[in-house]
């Protein structure tokens, strides 16, 4: 599917070399931990006007594009408009302007999907120092709910190290950073785990002068270090006089003599018949 997105992009650079001042392509590869994507570009310039068109397919074959112009109104501003389509089919209109002076430029801006909702944008880039760069701005969606996000970014020996945050109407925070990295021609890799190849061909006055071909720049794979770690076996018991622990000492029972048992002696039971002791009277009994 690539190879038509760059057949077409070449095409239509052909068509627009003849009738513009200036016209360019371009094409890239970016490898990722998600997969790979290719992508091709072109765009054309006159009138104070460029417009620009391309697309990304990704590991899946789903594929994203972008067209749309940007006008130079007056020194230092621009007007934009254009549409992205993504690779689900649904598409979003986009517009804006943009306003540069003293190293600081202004955007505002606004979007609209396929089912009608918006979402606007507005925000600054500012040029703090050579290589050093500080970026702010706001996005209001259709809900109502905004989103703030500050950035800084430099640059310096072929690198260029990014962070910033986003914070949401909740309070919530969210926290960014990565870094890019010039490895050699049109070969860029980041800190996530990317590795972008570009390469490029640019047309002045008709004639097309192209860029060198890209090298596909694989990353290697990652080398698996196994560390030996050495285990040291037990010591020995040390050497010295082996204590046996003595028996338990054994218990004697002596038992007691039993107590004397008194037998008393039988006794011989008689019969008294009643009788009267003087004037009592003693009913009959033993005895």
């Amino acid at each position: 599917m690539i190879s038509r997105t760059r057949i077409a992009a070449t095409g239509v650079l052909l068509l627009l070399a003849s009738t513009s001042a200036s016209a360019w392509t371009g094409h890239g590869t970016a490898y990722t931990p998600r997969g790979t994507y290719n992508g091709a570009h072109f765009g054309s310039c006159g009138g104070g006007s460029c417009s620009h068109a391309g697309g990304v397919v990704g590991p899946y074959g789903g594929l994203a594009t972008n067209t749309g112009t940007v006008t130079r109104t007056a020194p230092g501003q621009f007007s934009n408009a254009g549409t992205a389509v993504g690779p689900n089919g649904r598409s979003v209109q986009h517009d804006g302007s943009t306003s540069c002076a003293s190293g600081t430029c202004s955007h505002s801006g606004d979007m609209t999907g396929a089912n009608g909702r918006s979402a606007t944008t507005s925000g600054s880039v500012t040029r703090e120092a050579p290589g050093q760069y500080t970026s702010s701005g706001t996005v209001t969606a259709g809900n109502g709910n905004t989103y703030n996000h500050a950035a800084s970014t430099a640059c310096a020996g072929g690198t260029c190290d990014r962070s910033g945050t986003v914070s949401g109407s909740y309070g919530g925070t969210v926290t960014h950073a990565g870094s890019a990295t010039r490895v050699s021609s049109g070969v860029v890799t980041t800190g996530g785990g990317a590795t972008v190849v570009h390469g490029s061909a640019v047309s002045t006055g008709g004639t097309v002068v192209v860029g060198a071909a890209p090298v596909a720049y694989v990353p290697p794979p990652p080398v698996a270090v196994v560390a030996t770690v050495p285990v040291a076996p037990p010591p020995p018991p040390p050497a010295g006089p082996v204590y046996v622990v003595p028996p338990p000492p054994a218990v004697v029972v002596t038992a007691k003599a039993p107590l004397p048992v008194y037998v008393a002696p039988p006794r011989v039971a008689v019969w008294v018949p009643a009788h009267w002791v003087g004037r009592v009277y003693v009913p009959a009994h033993w005895a």
